[in-house]
């Protein structure tokens, strides 16, 4: 089975499940050393991947075993927070029919689950600057797209339904499997709704998550949690903050010091990232400095931590998303990718701890459990998006008026084109197909 394992993952569409959603197949299509499942979920309020853990370990170790086979790694390690105290005991449970397989606890801080952080936290290699873990013998895959592998190869089932985590403000904070292309006010909804009237969603966690207004936009294979917030609550209002407002108070209020740089988790490996030189550019149009380009801004993964860490609630992340943006709009990389690093002397001791994020995020009333109900759920129609992931969109091969049945092929990638299937999610009927979705109505 493992021989034809990409050939597998590719066919059933799989793509990264709690990111930017890169083509599995692409990605397991290699040899390596390690194989690392991130089970981290350093994401405040998100429950799918510590609960999959414990209610889907058989199926995540196996999918794992296929794919440390596949790739010729010496080891597959499965990284989880020791407080997933649930998915722990099921692992180590039958954690011994796999030799190859073993569980590395990780410390409550964030950001655990980013992949360079996540690679040193467990080898204690570094990665390249610019690089990915590929660069250090490590494939990284998550745990909700292993679980995906082992559908694919154990039962032929493509990819068409997501874990989803409802939280917030709601009356009843859960994690559900629901069809890809389902509406987010209906998973509000089977959470018993929103506990208020002016509210906005919060797509992704808190950290990193985007705002969504429209609560007829559709779930997508890369759909992790949707968190229900107030529409003046501080999370939203520094995602939503203009770049404009971000650098003028920049260049009004910094204080030119460094408490920035001194928790960014990508300096703390090793990384040239220094966001307190990077946001100078708004005061001065230079780092100040002749060591530090302007260039490491590519360098951060945008976990926006920095933001809490500034006493004066600056936004050295946004400066950086912008300097990526312009510099790419000019065709400039950061080219220097520096190897053979070495990570700050004082790192472990200034991890950031998640309880203090989520205080400081005023998010601590929501941090409850979402129980996981693996139930089906109907839905009356699925909207599902040619372009759920890194790479070009898929093309439609039905037609308004054809019927269709869960599982069905109904886009794909066009030949030689970086990509992933698309499937049907419901039995139904194609209402629309156009170059963006294909909607489809239950019959």
């Amino acid at each position: 089975m493992e021989k034809n394992l990409v050939n597998i993952i590719k066919e059933a569409g799989i793509v990264g499940a709690g990111g930017a959603g890169f083509p599995t197949h692409v990605k397991i299509d290699t040899n390596c050393d390690y194989v690392i499942v991130n089970a981290a979920e350093c994401e405040p309020l998100v429950r799918v991947d510590q609960q999959l853990m414990e209610y889907k370990s058989e199926e995540i170790l196996k999918a794992l075993n296929m794919v440390v086979r596949h790739t010729g790694a010496k080891k597959g390690i499965v990284g989880i927070k020791a407080k997933y105290k649930g998915a722990l005991h099921e692992l180590r449970k039958i954690i011994k029919k796999y030799p190859k397989i073993s569980i590395h606890e990780l410390g409550n801080f964030y950001p655990a689950g980013d992949e360079q952080v996540l690679v040193y936290e467990i080898l204690g290699k570094i990665v390249p600057e610019g690089g990915i873990p590929l660069g250090v013998g490590t494939v990284v895959l998550n745990s909700e797209t292993l679980l995906n592998i082992y559908h694919a190869a154990e039962k032929n089932l493509p990819v068409t339904e997501k874990y989803v985590t409802v939280g917030g403000e709601v009356k009843n904070p859960i994690t559900l499997k629901v069809p890809i292309g389902v509406k987010i006010k209906e998973l509000i909804g089977i959470a018993g709704g929103s506990q208020i009237e002016d509210f906005v969603v919060v797509e992704g966690g808190p950290m990193m998550g985007n705002v969504v207004e429209d609560m007829d936009t559709p779930i997508t294979k890369t759909t992790k949690a949707l968190i229900v917030l107030e529409r003046n609550h501080p999370v939203v209002v520094s995602i939503e903050k203009s770049l404009h407002m971000t650098i003028q108070q920049a260049k009004t209020a910094c204080m030119h010091c460094n408490l920035c740089s001194e928790v960014c988790p990508r300096r703390l490996i090793g990384h040239s990232l220094e966001p307190h030189k990077l946001i100078r550019i708004a005061s001065y149009g230079s780092t100040l400095d002749k060591t530090t380009p302007i260039t490491t801004a590519f360098l951060c993964c945008d976990c926006r931590l920095c933001e809490y860490a500034c006493i004066m609630d600056l936004q050295p992340w946004k400066v950086n998303i912008a300097l990526k943006k312009k510099l790419s709009e000019k065709g400039i990389g950061y080219v220097d990718k520096k190897s053979n690093l070495t990570a700050n002397e004082f790192r472990n001791f200034q991890r950031y701890p998640l309880g203090k994020l989520i205080m400081q995020l005023g998010i601590d009333k929501y941090d409850v459990k979402a129980p996981l109900v693996d139930k089906k759920y109907e839905f009356p129609s699925v909207e599902l998006l040619l372009k759920q992931h890194i790479g070009v969109p898929t093309a439609s091969i039905v037609s308004v008026g054809d019927r269709v049945t869960k599982g069905q092929l109904i886009a794909k990638v066009p030949e030689g084109k970086l990509g992933a299937n698309l499937y049907s999610s419901i039995d139904g009927v194609v209402k629309l197909a156009d170059e963006n979705k294909i909607v489809i109505f239950r019959v």
